[in-house]
């Protein structure tokens, strides 16, 4: 389908999900996923948080988690066999890798039920940058 008119977005700035208990999402997003609590926020009518995930955020909002049905997102890794080892060894259940496109991907829960994605791009040659890795200018 060609593309028409102005619309060309330059990328993916951030995702929203729903999570019951903001403390207990932080714990697991930052101290267990590794991404960082940002201190821009805004103070918002409901309580939640801003991570950074490389370049990209993860936004957390206190409300009902709506019922599973594929939805999820996914954080690119270049280890995806480390990092399933590494959630496993933390008493996580995650998938076994898997092959998508080019790439391999496997899934695990946060502690509100939210299904995510660990993303390993394929496609880079030795040396080469990933696609969702490019040079900093």
């Amino acid at each position: 389908m060609p593309q028409t008119g102005g619309m060309r977005p330059a990328g993916l700035h951030h995702v929203s999900i729903n999570v019951r208990d903001v403390p207990a999402a932080m714990d697991f997003y930052v101290g267990v996923l590794g991404l960082t609590e940002r201190a821009d926020r805004p103070d918002f009518s409901f309580d939640g948080a801003w991570l950074d995930a490389g370049s990209q955020q993860v936004h957390l909002i206190k409300a009902d988690v709506p019922p599973d049905r594929g939805q999820h997102f996914a954080l690119a890794v270049t280890d995806l066999d480390g990092a399933v080892a590494e959630l496993r060894g933390r008493g996580l259940r995650v998938t076994d890798p898997a092959p998508v496109g080019t790439g391999r991907q496997s899934f695990l829960y946060d502690p509100a039920g939210n299904r995510i994605e660990l993303q390993e791009p394929g496609g880079a040659g030795p040396g080469e940058r990933p696609p969702w890795n490019p040079p900093v200018a």
